[in-house]
């Protein structure tokens, strides 16, 4: 009979133990893990000579890294008010690295830095500059640039338009846009022909669906002399914009005003991307949602779809005990949409006046 009292609590000792062994990994995921954007492969090379300092190569490291992030998640206009951050203040940002494929050659050090930015601690300094961030996100999409020389009035088809040509060699690593340009098909060229006079209003759709691409960017540029006039149509995330901008003292046969127009281009496609991405920082919506303890695989689904959500600024651990652990998520948007993001995750959730639970 002592053998079974004494056995008893062993087994509800062994029970406590085992549910703080998965506290402690479900609390150092959450601090180690937290929501963070992620700046890979950094590269950094230095001369290697009498005055060569580690430390300061991983300080141009973490500079480059934060141009990147900023490169990505502010428009333009607004990466001014950040681009000269000071370096204790980048630092402060950061909440991991690590350094890889490290190497000498020819008195030089190089090295490549993956750097994790504390995205709360990032949101709160941007929101302090006035700047609402937005969503790093990736995107697939049509690009189809048509050019027209209205001296002798006719288009420049795919290779003998430069601006086809050399669109994709105008790249920056920070670039969420990804272009996706057209094939050479006779069947187009004879399209662009038939409609030249009325190119403008032409909507392209026989052209677009033969690439399973619901987003696209048409470009439509008149070339005269030294003048260059460009109506661009987008129509990225079921929202249609249309730009008519005129470039004076430029000519498609230079090549320093061909890169000039691409990198002015891709400047606007993505801040015009990015606009439809920003994260309202001022909306901050605390939430506490349960789960329970028992449920190993559920948790660690859990906290890597609160990972992945880019809205989720930070989530903790409030409390657990051998039924639920309760989570305190801080979510910058509204409630009906974290929970079609939970929803969507494959996770049940269900709500209560402001008590969730994972089911």
């Amino acid at each position: 009979m002592i053998f079974k009292y004494i056995l008893k609590n062993e087994i509800k000792f062994l029970k406590f133990f085992i549910l703080l062994i998965i506290f402690f990994n479900t609390f150092l995921i959450s601090k180690l893990h937290a929501n963070s954007f992620k700046i890979n492969e950094i590269e950094v090379s230095e001369d290697f000579n009498l005055d060569f300092n580690k430390k300061k190569v991983f300080d141009k490291a973490f500079e480059l890294a934060f141009f990147q992030l900023i490169s990505k998640v502010i428009v333009s206009k607004d990466i001014k008010k950040v681009e000269k951050a000071s370096l204790s203040t980048i630092k402060s940002l950061i909440d991991s690295f690590n350094v890889s494929d490290e190497k000498f050659l020819e008195n030089k050090y190089y090295a490549k830095f993956n750097v994790n930015f504390n995205k709360k601690s990032a949101y709160n300094y941007f929101e302090s500059k006035n700047i609402f961030p937005s969503i790093p996100k990736k995107l697939n999409l049509l690009f189809l640039p048509v050019l027209i020389n209205i001296e002798e009035n006719e288009i420049a088809h795919f290779d003998k338009n430069p601006i086809y040509s050399n669109w994709q060699k105008y790249k920056k690593n920070y670039y969420l846009l990804n272009y996706i340009l057209p094939t050479e098909d006779i069947e187009d060229m004879q399209i662009f022909d038939n409609n030249i006079e009325l190119i403008e209003e032409y909507d392209f759709k026989k052209i677009v669906s033969k690439y399973d691409l619901k987003d696209f960017i048409i470009l439509i540029i008149y070339q005269n002399q030294n003048e260059i006039n460009v109506l661009s149509k987008l129509q990225l995330n079921n929202t249609y914009k249309i730009f008519n901008i005129n470039y004076k003292g430029m000519n498609l046969k230079d090549e320093r005003s061909i890169n000039e127009l691409i990198y002015s281009l891709k400047k606007l496609y993505e801040d015009e991307w990015k606009k439809l991405n920003l994260i309202n920082t001022s909306i901050q919506l605390p939430l506490t949602i349960s789960l329970s303890s028992k449920n190993h695989d559920k948790i660690i689904l859990f906290e890597n779809t609160l990972e992945d959500l880019d809205l989720v600024s930070n989530f903790v651990v409030l409390s657990f005990n051998n039924q639920k652990i309760f989570y305190k998520v801080t979510y910058n948007g509204s409630p009906d949409k974290f929970f079609n993001e939970i929803k969507s995750s494959g996770l049940n959730i269900e709500r209560n006046n402001q008590k969730w639970e994972i089911q």
